[in-house]
């Protein structure tokens, strides 16, 4: 009777999951259009490039890229529908993931922590708009959540084909795939310096480094490097602010089930010590019980410390690995002084309601994150987080640009900072303004500090001076202190069009500037 109530949890989970990303619709985020035009272009037959004829590497999810391009061969190939199909995979990746977490709960000993854990990433924000948002976050978690299963249930093999997976869709994986890789040679019989360890892992480590070797030497010929020329644009494009991400990280980890649109921001005060300690009690549970747990207890925290330390500008994205662990982690904490203190107080009947009540709560407060008509206006509930206002009004200038391209654009070069939209939607040549897929691009930062004004981003003057695309197309804080103060540009370039929002302020909008004859 269990094993079949369980199934029909388990379907359900599934079911619940998909339908929280298929119900919104499509919402894409800005980078996710780079690596659909990465998978667009492979099967065009340009390449593994971004514009034809320039071998970088842009994207730091070449798997995901590849994935997203076989999947599409039966469907229109390069004219297939890209984002359709991203959502498609993150749903369905998402739903697998859910069942996984439960069954984690489950060997870890407890299926209440599991299924809370379950239920939260389901409809979690900070999943759900990433899904929607067609990024490889989903397909990424799926992999590190399964390898935390497969590790557990001592499937070395496949434990190591998912972390060679992981790192292939997300570099920052190596996070979590290089504590478990310590842990199993720490505890491994016999020991890495005897002969036999080698021996009997032998499957195991090739399935591991065959794929990545593949991949870097695939790289370093193609590209000229293996790591992705993105890393380095993005360390020095952007102006952050001492301890920014250190800040940042204190309110994801003190409001992990979007508190703020519950309580507001002041639950931080008590967030901050509640799920940190909730976390610890829950790590010495389940290390107790499984060892095997122990790196994936650590690894928001690893996170934490890394990304804090390197301070990077922290996009959205960045904030959602650590989240299933965290929260199964603190599930598990709950569960845990729950059976040690409640039976003291009251029967075990007497404490169903407050035990149900413990596994729906996570599960409320994100859906306190979701709106009944998000924002830009749509009949789809969707998460709050989910906005599109940057995406919509660069489809406008799409809609504007378009009708004055040649016959025979491919020649046409237009410069942007956000490439993603402009690159799926126009057949021309984008000059990468940050630096993510135009080499030329890197030497000119980073910038003067006074460029920047009160933004983390600015256009440098000699860049465009230099390159001279047909247009220019940025949010207008991107150039207040530096293209529209640069003489040499506004003799050169003239501003044909205007489209005002509210995207990081109150005031502002997108420029769309065409070089004079």
């Amino acid at each position: 009777m269990w094993r079949k109530s369980s199934t029909w949890l388990l379907i359900g989970l599934f079911v619940l999951a998909v339908a929280a990303r298929l119900i919104p619709g499509e919402r894409i985020i800005d980078d996710a259009y780079i690596t659909f035009r990465y998978a667009r272009n492979l099967l065009a037959g340009y390449g593994f490039v971004y514009n034809p004829g320039q071998p970088v590497l842009g994207t730091t999810t070449p798997l995901f890229t590849f994935l997203l391009a076989l999947l599409a061969l039966p469907f229109g190939g390069a004219q297939a529908n890209f984002p359709l199909i991203a959502v498609l995979v993150s749903a369905l990746a998402d739903g697998l993931g859910v069942v996984l977490l439960f069954k984690i709960g489950q060997r870890l000993g407890s299926p209440a922590a599991g299924l809370a854990t379950a239920l939260a990433w389901a409809i979690a924000p900070f999943s759900v708009t990433f899904a929607i948002g067609g990024l490889e976050t989903s397909t990424y978690m799926l992999l590190l959540i399964a390898l935390l299963w497969a590790y557990l249930h001592q499937r070395i093999v496949l434990a190591a084909s998912l972390g060679a997976a992981a790192i292939l869709t997300r570099p920052d994986a190596v996070l979590l795939v290089g504590p478990v890789l310590l842990h199993y040679f720490l505890r491994a019989q016999p020991r890495p310096w005897q002969a036999g360890f080698w021996r009997s892992n032998a499957k195991a480590i090739a399935t591991f480094l065959l794929p990545l070797l593949a991949w870097a030497l695939f790289a370093w010929l193609y590209f000229g490097s293996p790591v992705a020329q993105s890393v380095a644009a993005k360390s020095n494009a952007y102006l952050v602010a001492p301890m920014d991400a250190f800040i940042h990280l204190l309110q994801h980890y003190g409001m992990p089930f979007v508190e703020y649109e519950t309580f507001t921001t002041r639950w931080l005060y008590l967030g901050l010590w509640l799920y940190p300690f909730l976390s610890l009690v829950g790590t010495l549970y389940a290390a107790r019980r499984e060892p095997r747990s122990l790196p994936f207890a650590l690894f928001p925290w690893l996170h934490f410390i890394v990304f804090a330390v390197s301070n990077p500008l922290l996009f959205r994205w960045y904030l959602a690995p650590p989240l299933p662990f965290y929260i199964l982690f603190i599930a598990l904490g709950v569960q845990k002084i729950a059976a040690d203190l409640l039976p003291r107080i009251a029967a075990p009947r007497r404490l169903a309601p407050l035990g149900a009540l413990l596994v729906a709560l996570p599960f409320l407060f994100n859906l306190h994150g979701w709106a009944r008509y998000p924002d830009p206006p749509s009949a789809r509930p969707a998460p709050k987080m989910a906005w599109q206002r940057a995406e919509e009004v660069y489809r406008e200038a799409v809609a504007f640009i378009q009708p004055r391209l040649p016959a025979e654009s491919q020649s046409i070069v237009v410069a942007a900072g956000d490439v993603g939209v402009l690159g799926y939607f126009l057949d021309v040549c984008i000059l990468d303004l940050v630096g993510l897929n135009s080499k030329e691009t890197l030497p000119y930062y980073p910038l003067d500090a006074a460029m920047y004004g009160d933004f983390v981003y600015a256009v440098p003057p000699a860049l465009i001076r230099d390159q001279q695309p047909d247009y220019v197309v940025i949010l207008d804080l991107y150039g207040r202190a530096s293209l529209q103060q640069d003489a040499d540009f506004l003799a050169s370039y003239t501003l044909v069009q205007f489209f005002p929002r509210e995207i990081y302020g109150p005031e502002g909008g997108l420029q769309v500037f065409q070089r004079n004859p």
